[in-house]
C-alpha cells in the first residue's frame, strides 16, 4: 500500500513538471521592449532553461520575474555613455540561470550594471525605523536584504517602467507564499545577483512543527541548518542584556524568541529554574550573519504538509507563508523564519514610536490628500486646516508614493480615477508596506458603483464616499477611524 501511494505521489508530481522554457520568449520580450523604451543596449543570456519545475510555481513567479527584470533593466543597468565611461562593455548582460539543487528549485538573476549602494540602503533603512541607526552588528549583506521591504528605495527618479519603492516587496511576497526565498548580494560599480529559492513543487512540503506558548507552528525544512538546545540561564541572560549577538560554540548569533515575536511575550523566568536545555533553530541564510530562532518546544519528528496558499487578509503579515490542515482538521500556520527575523527588530521600533506618541501630550494628525483636480486638493486642504489637521497633498498616485517615501500620515484621503497610477493600485501598495499599512485610507471618488466600493474594501480601504463629499460626513468617519476629538468648526 505505501509503495503504491509513493509511485502515485511521484507520478502525480511529474505530471505537474514544465519547463523553464515556457517563459523564455516572455522574458526576452520583456527585456528588449524595456531596453528600447529606455534607450539602453542589454543583452539577456538564460541558462539551463530545460530545467523543469511545478506548473503552479512557474505561472506564480512570472510576474516577480518579469518585475525583476525590467528593474534590472532600469535601475540596474546604466546608459551606454555611462558605460563606456566606466570602462565597461556598451552592452549591459543580465543573466538567468535555473538550476536544481535537492529539494529545491535555484533561480540567480545577475546583472553587470551599477550594483547597490549599501550606505543608501541603510540611511533609508534608519529614516522608515527598520533599523536602529546605533546598530553596527548588520554586515553590508543583511543590510541589502532591506531592499525587500515595501517602499524601501534608493532609486531618486520615480518611472512608470519599476516604480519606485513598489513592487520588489510583491515580488518576495509572491515567493513567501509559494515556501521560497530571495536574498540578494551586490557590489558597486560591478552588478547585483537576486537569488529565488523555491521549492521543487507547491502540494507538499517537508516542515518540523514547534510550540510557542500554547501555539504550534510549522517550518519548512529547506530553511533550517541545524537544531540544538542551549541552556536557559544563558539565554535568559542574553536577552536581559543589550548583546546584538549571543555567543554559541564560538560563533555569535542573532537571536530571537519566536513567542516574544508573535505576542511580545519574554522567557519566563520559571522556565530557566527548570535547567532543561531549550531549542534554538539555526537558520540558513546566505546573507552572512548567523541568525537562530528559540523555540519552547520541538513537537516531534518532522511531517510532510499540504501547503495552502492563505487568504488576502493574512498574506501580508511578515514571517508567515502559508498553511496547512491538520489531520484533526485545525489550521496551522507555515513560517518564513528569514522574514520573521527581520521584523523582528522592526516590530520593536514600532513599539517605541507607538509608546512614543501615547506619551506627547498634544499634536496635530496629519493628513496625506491624494487627486488629480487642483480644485478639490485646494478644497479639501483648507477645509482640514481649519479643522487643525496639518495636511500634504500628492497630484496623483505615483506622487503619493514618492511622498510616501519620506513620511507616515495618519490617514490618506484617496482619489480612485488618477493618471499614472490610480487608487487602488496606491491602495494596495500601502497595504503591503509594513510601516504604511495600518493607515486609516478614505476613498473619496464620484464612482459610486457598488463594484468600485467592494474592490476598495477588498483591499483594505477603510471608508468610502462619493463626491462631492458632505464636510460633516467625512468629518465624522474621520473622527472614528483616528479615535481623536475632532468636531467640526464654523471658521472660514
Amino acid at each position: 500500500m505505501s509503495r503504491t501511494q509513493t509511485e502515485l505521489q511521484d507520478g502525480l508530481m511529474n505530471s505537474r513538471m514544465v519547463p523553464f522554457t515556457r517563459l523564455t520568449p516572455r522574458l526576452e520580450r520583456i527585456v528588449r521592449q524595456t531596453a528600447n523604451e529606455l534607450n539602453k543596449s542589454v543583452e539577456l543570456s538564460i541558462i539551463n532553461a530545460d530545467d523543469e519545475m511545478d506548473r503552479t510555481i512557474l505561472e506564480r513567479i512570472t510576474s516577480p520575474l518579469e518585475h525583476m527584470l525590467r528593474n534590472a533593466v532600469d535601475h540596474g543597468i546604466e546608459t551606454t555613455s555611462t558605460r563606456l565611461k566606466s570602462g565597461k562593455e556598451r552592452s549591459g548582460r543580465i543573466t538567468l540561470e535555473v538550476h536544481r539543487e535537492g529539494s529545491e528549485i535555484v533561480i540567480q538573476l545577475t546583472d553587470d550594471g551599477r550594483g547597490i549602494d549599501v550606505e543608501a540602503v541603510r540611511s533609508k533603512a534608519i529614516s522608515q525605523g527598520l533599523i536602529d541607526a546605533d546598530d553596527n552588528s548588520l554586515s553590508d549583506l543583511d543590510i541589502m536584504q532591506y531592499i525587500f521591504n515595501a517602499g524601501l528605495s534608493t532609486s531618486q527618479q520615480v518611472t512608470q517602467i519599476s516604480g519606485r519603492g513598489v513592487g520588489m516587496d510583491v515580488v518576495i511576497s509572491e515567493i513567501r507564499q509559494l515556501g521560497g526565498s530571495v536574498s540578494v548580494v551586490s557590489e558597486l560599480g560591478k552588478g547585483s545577483s537576486f537569488t529565488m529559492r523555491l521549492p521543487l513543487t507547491v502540494a507538499v512540503s517537508d516542515a518540523l512543527v514547534v510550540r510557542a506558548a500554547d501555539r504550534y507552528y510549522a517550518i519548512p525544512l529547506v530553511q533550517i541548518e541545524r537544531v540544538v538546545r542551549v541552556n536557559p540561564e544563558k539565554l535568559y541572560d542574553y536577552y536581559q542584556s543589550n548583546d546584538a549577538t549571543l555567543n554559541f560554540e564560538d560563533t555569535e548569533y542573532r537571536v530571537r524568541y519566536l513567542n516574544e515575536i508573535l505576542s511580545g511575550n519574554k522567557l519566563n523566568e520559571l522556565v530557566v529554574n527548570t535547567n532543561t536545555s531549550l531549542p534554538l533553530i539555526i537558520i540558513k541564510n546566505r546573507t552572512g550573519q548567523n541568525i537562530a530562532l528559540q523555540v519552547d518546544q520541538i513537537a516531534g519528528s518532522r511531517i510532510e504538509v499540504v501547503v495552502k496558499p492563505l487568504g488576502q487578509q493574512l498574506s501580508n503579515i511578515p514571517g508567515v507563508s502559508a498553511a496547512t490542515i491538520m489531520g484533526d482538521g485545525s489550521v496551522m500556520l507555515i513560517l518564513d523564519l528569514i522574514a520573521l527575523m527581520r521584523n523582528a527588530q522592526l516590530v520593536k521600533n514600532i513599539t517605541k514610536a507607538a509608546d512614543a506618541k501615547r506619551g506627547r501630550i498634544e499634536s496635530k494628525s496629519t493628513i496625506l490628500v491624494v487627486d488629480d483636480s487642483v480644485t478639490v486638493r485646494k478644497v479639501t486642504s483648507r477645509f482640514l486646516e481649519r479643522q487643525g489637521f496639518n495636511v500634504a497633498v500628492a497630484k496623483d498616485g505615483i506622487d503619493a508614493i514618492e511622498i510616501l517615501q519620506d513620511m507616515t500620515p495618519d490617514m490618506i484621503l484617496l482619489d480612485i480615477e488618477m493618471p499614472r497610477m490610480d487608487g487602488f493600485e496606491v491602495a494596495t501598495q500601502v497595504r503591503h508596506n509594513s510601516r504604511l499599512k495600518q493607515i486609516p485610507i478614505i476613498m473619496i471618488t464620484s464612482r459610486t458603483g457598488e463594484k468600485h466600493r467592494e474592490r476598495a474594501l477588498e483591499i483594505g480601504v477603510n471608508d468610502y464616499m462619493g463626491k462631492p463629499f458632505q464636510e460633516k460626513e467625512l468629518l465624522d468617519k474621520m473622527q472614528k477611524l483616528l479615535g481623536e476629538g475632532v468636531s467640526l468648526t464654523n471658521e472660514g
